[in-house]
């Protein structure tokens, strides 16, 4: 199994900045792809950006150069830097681990943008 557990989550200005973390439980090594999902209220949750245990990043276009993805392996970390945001990027994002067969989730945390 894999515990995941998301941080950096809160309030920001339009055109703000936020870092979130997801600390896991098991080397990050040792798992293979990592991702951040978002889901906003009435929405389904969606991909935002994902990265491979090789550290191959995939972003989603809404996101593309502002958000940046990256893991730490010595720190068991994965990052998601979030720069120029807006009011639609308000939602709860939650991080996901590929291991061994079965996705895990992480409880989720908010971020919302003002305008």
């Amino acid at each position: 199994q894999v515990q995941l557990v998301e941080s950096g989550g809160g309030l920001v200005q339009a055109g703000g900045s936020l870092r979130l973390s997801c600390a896991t439980s098991r080397r990050i090594s040792s798992i293979n792809t990592m991702g951040w999902y978002r889901q906003a209220p009435g929405k389904q949750r969606e991909l935002v950006a994902s990265i491979t245990s090789s550290g191959s990043p995939y972003y989603r276009d809404f996101v593309k150069g502002r958000f940046i993805i990256s893991r730490d392996n010595t720190l068991n970390t994965m990052y998601l830097q979030m720069n120029s945001l807006k009011p639609e990027d308000t939602a709860v994002y939650y991080c996901k681990a590929e291991y061994s067969g079965f996705n895990y989730w992480g409880q989720g945390t908010q971020v919302t943008v003002s305008s």
